[in-house]
């Protein structure tokens, strides 16, 4: 007991007064926001499958709504790109605080605008003693187009890239490069924004749905995002950036702040393309980052696509009640929160993300009952059975997630660019999480259209759910585990980095003369600083 207090106390005195202070206020504005996140996109998935159905149940038309569902969260996952893109001149021109919580409160707005067109079109929150005539009954609903969620969900995809954007690389900006306050810190906040994101789906899921209906449920969105917003102005400059205005890593910016709005959002999309090349060129080139790819891009598209794609269809077709998505929602976020709380504890034990990688890939297997899998409808009792196999599968992802996170800071932060615009770090990030929104935004309503064409000759999901499901998250388990492999000492159980693989200092382009005797000299003052002659074409 006491070398886990000894343990706890340690990691406590890793952090200046200054770095607690911040992450502090950071977790308490990523905590209002996850909570009012988990309202508004469970409500809004089963808003749209609800009413999709409902029309095509009334029009006796052929079924499309996990067409239209995915349709919906790849669209949303698109526009994450553009407000990726569109906060780095924005960035340059004021702190980044102000550019967070700008960010979040334009979301707020727009979360609300739906609430606004359902009240205008003839909704109401759902009464008290609402008893539904058949399983598409929802004459509490807005008169309005179902497609019309469509735009105003991109809109609040925008908002939300900018904010996921900084949440994965200001851990860096708060703490430095050093390895383990990154990976404590990365999971000291994913630790508490899992634990909003479980409060979150339970209440949506729970509460709010069955009490308001899903028109109304995200009616909190818009406070939270804007108490999120007022916390996150008291975030003070931070770890390496002199000022919140300086030399930010999070996107490739211009420099040139004197240029207009518009000329810095079209240079910002051509260096956003330019960024993601060089991201690629850095993963695909080089052994050390190889691997990175299919742990990162991969296993968060499966853990995204099991979350978002396949729950709402679990519970709208084995259950049928939408809203109990939000429990297998919430017992994901559950597991995610005891991985992020394990990787705080006992990190240090594990030296790399391999294992870390290789357990979320073997866990990805428990999926395959899901296909045989036969629960009566209308019985809470087996959303919650189905959420429990769901636990383990957010472990796994919040574990991997933490480490390839803390990695690739660690890594990649000093990193020279001969591009002035454009660092290492962020076109990895960009790279990374680019390629992952691609793959969600083009799987998931090609699948979708799959499962309802399914659906409609079957009246099942299951012969689908075998391929889209099963098979799907093993060929990417296989693809993964076989990646694990690529490092050089990546056969061992717990493999450590080898010393001229770990990458921390590259030749400027004014050291381009020195030779080869000269970086032998520099790799023997540090053992851990050796120039990879691999990269130095480019950086």
């Amino acid at each position: 007991m006491s070398s886990k207090k000894s343990s706890i106390a340690r990691i406590w005195k890793l952090f200046s007064a200054h770095e607690k202070r911040n992450i502090a206020i950071y977790i308490a504005g990523i905590m209002l926001y996850k909570f009012g996140l988990e309202a508004f996109n469970g409500s809004i998935v089963t808003l749209a499958a609800n009413r999709y159905d409902q029309e095509a149940f009334h029009s006796n038309g052929t079924i499309r709504t996990f067409e239209r569902v995915g349709l919906l969260s790849g669209l949303n996952q698109a526009f994450q790109c553009i407000g990726s893109i569109l906060i780095a001149p924005l960035a340059k021109r004021w702190p980044t605080r102000t550019v967070l919580s700008i960010s979040i409160f334009v979301f707020a707005i727009f979360s609300a605008v739906l609430m606004i067109v359902d009240t205008a079109t003839g909704g109401y929150i759902k009464p008290k003693d609402f008893v539904q005539i058949d399983e598409h009954d929802y004459r509490y609903y807005g008169k309005y187009n179902t497609n019309g969620i469509i735009p105003i969900y991109c809109i609040t995809g925008i908002a939300f890239g900018m904010v996921e954007l900084i949440r994965r690389v200001i851990p860096r900006d708060i703490v430095g490069d050093n390895p383990e306050k990154l990976q404590k810190m990365d999971a000291l906040v994913h630790i508490f924004y899992e634990i909003a994101g479980v409060s979150g789906a339970f209440t949506t899921g729970l509460g709010l749905i069955p009490r308001l209906g899903n028109n109304y449920s995200f009616i909190i969105t818009p406070i939270l995002f804007t108490l999120a917003a007022i916390v996150w102005l008291f975030i003070s400059s931070v770890g390496l950036v002199g000022d919140d205005t300086g030399n930010d890593e999070m996107t490739p910016v211009a420099d040139n702040i004197e240029s207009g709005y518009c000329k810095s959002i079209v240079q910002g999309f051509l260096l956003f393309i330019q960024s993601f090349c060089i991201g690629a060129k850095i993963i695909f080139t080089h052994r050390k980052f190889i691997w990175i790819w299919s742990c990162y891009a991969l296993t968060l598209y499966a853990h995204r696509y099991l979350e978002n794609g396949i729950a709402p269809q679990i519970a709208k077709r084995y259950l049928e009640q939408s809203e109990w998505s939000q429990i297998i929602v919430g017992a994901s976020n559950f597991g995610e929160l005891l991985g992020a709380a394990f990787v705080f504890v006992f990190g240090n034990f594990i030296k790399t993300p391999l294992p870390w990688s290789r357990l979320d890939a073997s866990i990805l297997l428990l999926v395959w009952y899901i296909p045989f899998f036969y629960p009566p409808a209308n019985n809470v009792k087996y959303a919650w059975i189905i959420a429990a196999t769901y636990i383990p599968i957010g472990f796994g992802s919040a574990a991997d997630d933490i480490a390839l996170n803390s990695f690739i800071q660690s890594s990649l932060s000093g990193l020279e660019s001969k591009h002035k615009n454009i660092s290492a770090l962020g076109a990895v990030a960009s790279f990374l999480y680019s390629s992952y929104i691609i793959i969600y935004a083009i799987l998931n309503p090609v699948l979708g259209i799959y499962i309802d064409r399914v659906y409609d000759t079957t009246d099942s999901v299951r012969p689908a759910f075998l391929y889209t499901v099963a098979v799907q998250m093993t060929i990417i388990s296989a693809i993964v585990l076989v990646s694990t492999l690529i490092p050089k000492g990546a056969l061992s159980c717990n493999p450590t980095l080898i010393p001229d693989e770990d990458i921390s200092l590259i030749r400027s382009p004014k050291e381009s003369s020195v030779g080869h005797n000269d970086r032998e000299e520099i790799s023997k003052g540090n053992n851990h600083k050796e120039i990879a002659p691999e990269l130095e074409t480019y950086f």
